[in-house]
């Protein structure tokens, strides 16, 4: 059973409690599929078995937690704890990366990282904290994007209900896709700027 099935057959046993820790723990950063089990939450809530608002409170306010967190981290941790975290980064130049990401584009950019470009949300957090934010800009940009991103996927999954397990999985590689789409314009354009500098 891999851990998708584990979650799935876990939110069945003991629902919105499963639900809240693990849009918590995908917040922070922990690599669990949170939109899956999303998916499915919205299909439990079609068949009758859960609560659409239940469902919508607490998927968002531990994805909401989270996020706190990983800014709190960066706000009060801030490089020292962001160098202990070089692995997962993938080093300080990975991470000034994130921050010049930040610091462009803003709140729209937290914003779209809570459910565009999922697997940078969490280090939008740190680098959100580590360069200051202002917190309740943040805070409005981020509640905005996590109940975005909560509503779209159990709607989706409340739709489309009776081909959950097949959607998740194509969810999940089309989020890999999108990601990669992503970093390949980020790269290019890194590129461009790079040689561009160099010929002046």
């Amino acid at each position: 059973m891999n851990i998708e099935e584990q979650l799935l057959a876990a939110l069945t046993l003991y629902g919105l409690p499963v639900l809240f820790g693990v849009t918590l723990v995908s917040s922070i950063g922990i690599p669990i599929p949170g939109s899956i089990l999303l998916v499915a939450a919205g299909s439990f809530v079609d068949l009758g078995e859960m609560n659409f608002w239940a469902v919508i409170i607490f998927g968002s306010i531990g994805a909401i937690l989270g996020d706190q967190i990983g800014y709190g981290v960066g706000r009060w941790g801030g490089r020292r704890v962001s160098l202990r975290l070089d692995r997962w980064l993938g080093g300080e130049q990975r991470l000034a990366g994130i921050e010049s990401f930040a610091r462009k584009w803003g709140g729209p950019g937290i914003f779209a990282s809570r459910w565009l470009i999922i697997q940078l949300g969490p280090w939008v957090n740190l680098a959100c904290g580590i360069i200051a934010y202002p917190y309740p800009f943040f805070l409005f940009w981020d509640i905005a994007g996590e109940v975005f991103w909560v509503v779209f996927f159990v709607l989706v999954g409340m739709f489309f209900s009776e081909r959950v397990q097949a959607l998740a999985q194509m969810l999940g590689n089309l989020t890999w896709v999108v990601v990669g789409l992503v970093a390949a314009v980020i790269f290019a354009w890194l590129l461009i700027r790079n040689l561009r500098s160099s010929r002046k």
